[in-house]
C-alpha cells in the first residue's frame, strides 16, 4: 500500500500530512487513510494539524472517480460528506495548514476545520464545481451557507469564485494567512495555544454550538446520497 497520509504524534498536538506527490486528489484511499490517522490523533486526545503538501493542500475528489458516476462517485461524495462531518465533531481542536492549493472538496475541509492557516501567493482556494460541469452537492452547500461570510455565499457557490489566500480569509475559507516558510511554524504555535483549553469542556461546547447545523448537515447528506 502506497503511504498517502503521515501521522506524527508531538508532545502537544498530533500533526497529519497528505501527500500523494501529485495534487493530493481525495480518492477512496486517501479519505481511508486520513480516517485512520484521525483514529490515532482522536486517542491521543491532543490538538490536531492536518497539513498538505507544498504548493498543493487538496484540488478535491479524484476526478476519475467523479466523472465515472454512479454509486462509486455516491460513495466518494457520502465518504467526502462523513470526513466534514467528522471534522465538525473532533473532539479536539483541528487546524489546517492549507499549504497552497484548495479546490472544491479541499475547500470544503477548510470549511470544516476549528482554525485554517493559510499563505501568500498565487495559490487558489474555493468551490469550482459550477466552472467544471459540476452541481454542488446538499451538503456542500449547507456547510459554505454556515462557514462562508454571507456577502460571498452566493459568488463562491452559484459563480464558482476562486480566492487567493487574502481573499479566502474575508470570505471564511481561512481565518489568517502567513508566508509559505512560516506555515508550520505558525500552525505549531496555534496548536501550542490550543493544547492549554480543556479538551472535554471545548469537545463539549463543540457540540452545543454545531448541533443544529450537524442535523441540517444530516439531513442534506441523507437527502442526496442516502
Amino acid at each position: 500500500m502506497t503511504v498517502l497520509v503521515e501521522c506524527k504524534h508531538q508532545d502537544k498536538y498530533t500533526l497529519i500530512q497528505m501527500d500523494d506527490g501529485k495534487a493530493n486528489a481525495l480518492g477512496f484511499e486517501m479519505l481511508a487513510q486520513l480516517n485512520s490517522a484521525l483514529d490515532q490523533a482522536q486517542e491521543a486526545g491532543k490538538v490536531v494539524i492536518i497539513c498538505g503538501r507544498p504548493g498543493k493542500f487538496s484540488a478535491g475528489f479524484d476526478l476519475t472517480v467523479m466523472g465515472g458516476g454512479g454509486e462509486d462517485m455516491i460513495k466518494l461524495l457520502r465518504s467526502g460528506a462523513d470526513i466534514s462531518r467528522r471534522l465538525l465533531a473532533f473532539p479536539a481542536p483541528v487546524i489546517l495548514a492549507v499549504s497552497g492549493h484548495a479546490i472544491a472538496m479541499g475547500a470544503l475541509l477548510t470549511l470544516s476545520a476549528d482554525y485554517r492557516i493559510g499563505v501568500h501567493g498565487t495559490y487558489k482556494i474555493g468551490l469550482n464545481e459550477v466552472a467544471i460541469g459540476m452541481t454542488l452537492p446538499y451538503f456542500a452547500v449547507e456547510l459554505a451557507r454556515e462557514r462562508l461570510a454571507r456577502a460571498h455565499f452566493a459568488a463562491a457557490v452559484t459563480m464558482a469564485k476562486l480566492y487567493d489566500a487574502l481573499g479566502a480569509a474575508e470570505a471564511g475559507f481561512l481565518d489568517e494567512v502567513v508566508s509559505e516558510e512560516d506555515l508550520v511554524e505558525r500552525a505549531i504555535a496555534k496548536a501550542e495555544q490550543l493544547s492549554e483549553l480543556d479538551m472535554e469542556a471545548h469537545k463539549n461546547t463543540k457540540a452545543r454550538t454545531r448541533e443544529t447545523f450537524m442535523a441540517v448537515l444530516e439531513d442534506a447528506v441523507n437527502k442526496e446520497l442516502g
